[in-house]
């Protein structure tokens, strides 16, 4: 039996949880309001804020769990990808505290537990078998990937420009709907008509991804609508969130299902901060439905960045004695 601390602090979030062994005992969150007058997260004004949430956060994963740390085992931290600042301060902590207590260190890479965060152990959810094709879509990162084992992941396709989940926000902003984006428009888009207005898709060819030219047909479509009325996003707006949100999700079901149907795999999931939306989430549900498939979409509370996910992670790699070197030091890309 093991206990892992598990620390995230890849963007603006500083999260710390506690597993036992693959079954969850705490997932503490802390996130940063402050970016919000920004329309984005300032990275500086980010690493700071990890910098005052970090003890206070592990102090209540701690006794949340009802686990003291001299029963730890190991600390789990994600080394990368994200934000220089921001990972420097869960590194720094995890290196500090793992010498204090004489426990091993565990590196986790972020995208590798947002795919992970399938296997956390909680009542009534089912996990994945291998192999399994899973659909990883955040504000930084889209790809499809083929899943062998816990760490054996294939990439079959990725966004060659933008993110899916930047897109979605860079909509909203267009629009000056608020941060984030994506929340607000997968909101207003439920009060909407999702084919009231079409946007242009790329044609790339495989299962690559490309969401730049989704933006600029929305940008286009609204300096000529406003040229004609000025109210015209405020009129129209649950429509035009509803509208791009279906073009930019679709768009996204479709390369997946091309993808599970050449791969002949019979099980799909969806992971990372976009797999929150509703559109994707009933779209994966649907796909499981018409070919027969068994789908894994994640608790709500797993889909954004947590602790929960690295501390998972972590386990599988604690179990194949995978321990960091306290000289590592943290990746952006």
């Amino acid at each position: 039996m093991s206990n892992i601390l598990a620390i995230e602090s890849s963007c603006d979030d500083t999260s710390a949880a506690v597993l036992r062994d693959d079954t969850l005992l705490s997932n503490v969150i802390a996130s940063q309001k402050v970016h919000e007058q920004y329309g984005g997260v300032v990275p500086e004004l980010a690493s700071r804020a990890h910098q005052q949430n970090i003890v206070p956060v592990v102090d209540a994963a701690l006794r949340e769990a009802g686990i003291d740390k001299s029963e730890l085992d190991a600390v789990a931290f994600t080394r990368g990808p994200g934000l220089l600042g921001s990972l420097l301060v869960g590194v720094s902590f995890a290196k500090s505290f793992a010498q204090g207590l004489g426990i091993p260190l565990i590196e986790v890479n972020h995208l590798q537990a947002h795919v992970l965060s399938h296997f956390i152990k909680t009542p009534g959810n089912p996990t994945p078998e291998f192999p399994f094709l899973c659909l990883l879509v955040s504000g930084g990162h889209t790809q499809i990937l083929l899943l062998r084992s816990h760490f054996e992941m294939e990439v079959l396709g990725q966004t060659i420009d933008d993110a899916a989940g930047e897109a979605i926000d860079k909509a909203a902003k267009i629009m000056d709907l608020g941060y984030p984006g994506g929340p607000i428009i997968d909101r207003l888009s439920k009060e909407g008509n999702p084919d009231a207005f079409r946007f242009a898709t790329p044609n790339i060819a495989g299962y690559d991804y490309s969401f730049s030219g989704i933006k600029t047909s929305f940008l286009y479509f609204l300096r000529d609508r406003l040229a004609e009325d000025s109210d015209f996003i405020e009129k129209n707006k649950s429509d035009l969130c509803a509208s791009i949100q279906k073009c930019i999700m679709e768009f996204l079901l479709k390369k997946f299902e091309k993808a599970a149907l050449a791969t002949k795999t019979r099980q799909i999931a969806i992971a990372g901060g976009v797999s929150a939306n509703s559109y994707l989430r009933n779209g994966i549900l649907r796909l499981a439905e018409k070919h027969h498939w068994r789908a894994f979409v994640p608790t709500l509370q797993f889909c954004t960045d947590n602790a929960a996910m690295v501390g998972i992670a972590a386990y599988h790699k604690y179990l194949l004695g995978e321990f960091a070197d306290i000289s590592l030091t943290p990746y952006t890309n």
